[in-house]
């Protein structure tokens, strides 16, 4: 069965600058990542049709085996619909050879203004099975903070 994760966090900035984040590659790199990772894109093209390579690396490989060598996560993801100021949707394939971590997931992150600041949604449709509900759920907080901590500083 498909499943569905999702996390926000209300970001006490204005909804554009919440967005630039979502689609600026320095930025991505800066605050995607989840806590005990780095980023780096082999590639990056932000419009609809477009697409990325984005390696993450584990600062400790011994503490989480990564999806694509001990050491390392590597995602290639397509851009399906970018609604300027309001919401990203991006096909997302893991490179892997675990099946378990096959298919493609459909992230949407979505910016919408709030007293306070902005809301941060993501939607992550389709996790592959590999991926716990847990470990999930703590990836997509990280990045959340991580965000904020970026665009509050």
């Amino acid at each position: 069965m498909a499943r569905t994760d999702t996390a926000f966090r209300v970001i006490a900035v204005p909804p554009a600058r919440a967005f630039a984040a979502l689609v600026d590659p320095a930025a991505l790199t800066a605050w995607l990542p989840p806590e005990g990772m780095s980023g780096r894109f082999d590639h990056f093209d932000a419009r609809p049709g477009g697409a990325y390579r984005m390696v993450l690396t584990y600062a400790d490989a011994s503490a989480a085996p990564g999806k694509a060598t001990p050491g390392s996560d590597v995602v290639e993801a397509r851009f399906v619909d970018i609604v300027p100021g309001v919401r990203v949707e991006q096909a997302v394939d893991f490179v892997s050879e675990d099946p378990a971590f096959a298919g493609t997931m459909l992230m949407v992150w979505e910016v919408t203004g709030v007293e306070g600041g902005t809301r941060v949604d993501i939607r992550a449709h389709d996790v592959p099975a590999g991926i716990s509900a847990e470990d999930h759920a703590e990836g997509l907080a990280s990045s959340l903070a991580n965000l904020a901590a970026y665009l509050e500083r």
